[in-house]
């Protein structure tokens, strides 16, 4: 899997997760929606995304790399 993709992949599973915790758990759990989006609008902008570390980590790729094979 792709950086790219995984970084969408985390996302929506994070708002998803939201929604289901929100409907079931505390109506609190929507700021988890809030910080996800957030997040991906502040790194649009500066391109620092946290959980492009934690992906690297776990071995993903960028997609100008694969290309480079």
């Amino acid at each position: 899997m792709t950086i790219e993709n995984g970084i969408k992949v985390l996302a929506g599973s994070m708002v998803l997760l939201s929604v289901v915790l929100t409907q079931f758990v505390h109506p609190a759990f929507m700021w988890l929606t809030v910080f996800v989006g957030a997040n991906l609008l502040q790194s649009a902008f500066t391109g620092i995304c946290p959980a492009l570390f934690f992906l690297k980590k776990c071995g993903c790729q960028s997609a100008s790399s694969d290309s480079d094979k």
